[in-house]
């Protein structure tokens, strides 16, 4: 696990606002009072509490662009979450040529063997990879510190009983979409393990992982994940259709995303972030993008904190976003949801669950019943952007609610003050607060 860290701080003056003179928060479990500047666990918590972390890896091995950090891609305490070659899906002329023959591989490098049904890159460098592998999977086992980049230039691959792609070892990997290329990667239903990694999505990577390009890449995976990254996930670009049993796009660490195209169709979550052993990774950043999300459980899931600066949402599922700490800077989000739209959990002992709303354009459609369009077990906060939700219940915050700018749509009617049907049901009873 790589480790030169950007930090994330809650800003000092959305601390100021949510705590200053404000009831405390609730925790989601006991229903305890959580004083001002202290998490959940009890611990003491200053204004520049961290509470989110998204590696970036340095320096260069085997690199075609340098792996370094880009202060133009993003906004905030997230403005180093890309390196210069996650954005860039440049190659040089130098690359290795790796044609797929169907059951096997012809490659213009020693570091490429082929081992049975399985093709083993064992070094650093750019593979220019085409061809069909019919029953078998690129597996990357290099050395530790290298980088390794997987230009796919109209590949199909399918396993019957594995990954398509495994990342066994390396520092980073990128796979970038070769311009105009089609590419599907499949699982035919089973995952049989070979190591003692537990492999269960079609692309499964136990380090760094990025994905850009302008190609497009199909993922159909009927028996679990589509894209894992036991690491962190990024994406920068290209077109993707993920079709999985279980998580399209999972991470242990961090899930961002600075564009692309996003078709996503899964059993449980669209985009997935939980690290069971540190819970202040865990987490989603968005920049851009477009997104069709359809899904049985969360369309967008960070158990620590999930940020959303830009991009286009059109989200159906149990549930729309759900994080310890949410925080809509921007973008046009839609979501339709049988559960909650919004909702801040207790995922991270951490932080106080709070849902933070400064721009951007946010609809919710709710199903009937015991469901709310925002739903937080701590904070609210709206400063800014436009909030029109359709439902019984609209909002539903535990903790302090501050509204201080923006515009909240109920039910077809502009409010001028923040509601709170606690525990649902109806705007009869409900608390009104306008900061």
């Amino acid at each position: 696990m790589k480790h030169n860290v950007i930090r994330l701080l809650i800003p000092i003056l959305c601390a100021a606002v949510l705590f200053t003179g404000c009831a405390s928060a609730q925790t989601a479990n006991s229903g305890s009072a959580i004083p001002a500047g202290q998490a959940a666990n009890g611990e003491n918590v200053a204004a520049d509490t961290v509470i989110a972390d998204v590696a970036v890896s340095s320096g260069a091995n085997g690199t075609a662009a340098e792996d370094t950090a880009s202060e133009s891609s993003a906004s905030g305490e997230f403005s180093d979450a890309f390196s210069a070659r996650d954005l860039s899906a440049e190659y040089d002329d130098e690359v290795i040529s790796l044609e797929l023959t169907g059951s096997g591989a012809a490659a213009s490098s020693g570091k490429v063997a082929v081992s049975g049904s399985n093709v083993v890159i064992t070094g650093a460098g750019t593979y220019l990879i085409s061809g069909t592998l019919q029953n078998g999977s690129v597996i990357v086992d290099a050395d530790k510190d290298d980088k390794v980049q997987l230009v796919l230039n109209g590949v199909v691959i399918h396993s019957d009983t594995y990954a398509a792609i495994y990342v066994k070892q390396a520092d980073k990997v990128f796979i970038t979409l070769a311009e105009g290329s089609q590419n599907t990667l499949s699982n035919g239903g089973s995952f049989t393990q070979q190591d003692d990694s537990n492999v269960d999505a079609v692309i499964f990577s136990k380090d760094d992982i990025t994905l850009n390009g302008t190609g497009s890449l199909t993922v159909e995976s009927p028996a679990g994940h589509g894209i894992v990254g036991k690491d962190e996930v990024t994406v920068t670009g290209g077109v993707y259709t993920v079709s999985a049993a279980k998580c399209a796009i999972r991470a242990n660490d961090s899930i961002a995303i600075a564009d692309g195209t996003f078709t996503l169709t899964a059993g449980t979550d669209g985009l997935h972030a939980e690290n069971d052993d540190d819970d202040t990774l865990g987490n989603i950043y968005i920049s851009g993008g477009s997104f069709i999300i359809r899904v049985y459980d969360d369309a967008i899931h960070a158990n620590t904190m999930l940020q959303i600066d830009g991009g286009s949402f059109d989200i159906t599922g149990a549930e729309g976003l759900e994080a310890t700490y949410i925080r809509i800077n921007g973008g046009d989000i839609s979501v339709s949801a049988s559960d909650d739209g919004v909702n801040a959990a207790l995922k991270s002992a951490a932080y106080t669950p709070t849902v933070e709303i400064n721009g951007g354009t946010l609809t919710i459609v709710m199903g009937s019943g015991d469901t709310d369009g925002i739903d937080s077990n701590g904070n609210l906060i709206i400063t800014g952007g436009t909030v029109d939700i359709t439902g019984q219940s609209a909002v539903d915050y535990d903790g302090a609610g501050q509204y201080t700018g923006g515009v909240i749509i109920i039910n077809g009617q502009q409010v001028g003050s923040l509601p709170n049907q606690m525990m649902g049901g109806g705007m009869m009873g409900g608390k009104y607060r306008r900061g």
